[in-house]
């Protein structure tokens, strides 16, 4: 399974928070993004948002389908992330390779990150409008998590 971490873009400070907007240079670092994702990313992406409408918003610069996950909200975690895509197998298994973006919030994408890599929470950070691809592999009968890329917002 492929996994695919990526923050939401600046945003305007305030409140609600769930009704935080991109800023503009948010917005041109999501289009920027969208634009690196649509040559690199998998065909078979499956994309899910966080319900704030700084992810939404961010998402959208893609022009692709995605849903809306309130457990990828900003009081998330990682279990509640990793139930939300199926980690590690993408909740489809032995149908072959699945692929899901994930757009979302700090602390929980830094905390999935290093579980992901280190085998434990701890207080990483991902950049606004940044992007860490995953991928998930069995080599010699053990399973292996490897960064496939960490790309900074553009």
């Amino acid at each position: 399974m492929d996994l695919l971490l990526w923050r939401h873009a600046e945003a305007v400070e305030g409140s609600p928070d769930l009704g935080r907007k991109l800023t503009v240079r948010g917005e041109k670092q999501a289009r920027q993004m969208a634009e690196w994702l649509d040559k690199h990313a998998p065909n078979n992406l499956r994309i899910l948002v966080s319900p704030a409408l700084r992810c939404q918003q961010t998402a959208r610069a893609l022009g692709r389908p995605f849903a809306t996950d309130k457990r990828l909200g900003t009081d998330s975690n990682v279990s509640n992330l990793l139930a939300a895509v199926g980690w590690p197998d993408g909740g489809e298994k032995g149908s072959g390779k699945s692929a899901v973006l994930v757009v979302g919030h700090q602390p929980t994408l830094g905390q999935t990150a290093a579980l992901l890599l280190s085998g434990e929470e701890a207080s990483w950070t991902i950049k606004k409008g940044a992007l860490w691809w995953f991928s998930n592999r069995t080599r010699q009968g053990e399973t292996q998590t490897v960064l496939q890329a960490a790309i900074p917002s553009l």
